[in-house]
């Protein structure tokens, strides 16, 4: 099954739920903050997305880190913080647990989304 992570209060989550809803696929939704994510899936996620992809560097989680810490992330410190702030997290998150992961929510997403 399909897993969505993602925050409930989050528009583009809630636009990315409600259209899978309307176009039947079954999926199952986490909120990063209540429900949480493993490292595991998060280093799966960094290795197939990487970490530029991954991080939404324009949201106001990314603004409030100090500049040094912005400054040095890299592939090897990412999932670090991320782990401590996971809002850092472009989202919605997709993860199929198989070879699917994709993150944000744009037409290609939607087509990929599709093709399931």
């Amino acid at each position: 099954m399909l897993k969505v992570y993602g925050l409930k209060n989050c528009d583009t989550c809630r636009k990315a739920l409600n259209w899978l809803m309307s176009e039947n696929i079954e999926h199952q939704f986490l909120d990063i903050r209540k429900d949480g994510f493993s490292e595991t899936d998060l280093k799966r996620w960094l290795s197939a997305l990487g970490h530029e992809q991954l991080i939404n560097r324009r949201g106001t989680s990314w603004r409030k880190i100090d500049p040094s810490i912005q400054e040095s992330l890299n592939e090897t410190n990412a999932a670090s913080l991320v782990m401590t702030e996971p809002a850092l997290m472009k989202r919605p998150v997709f993860d199929d647990g198989k070879k699917l992961v994709i993150c944000g929510f744009k037409n290609e997403q939607q087509e990929i989304l599709k093709s399931l």
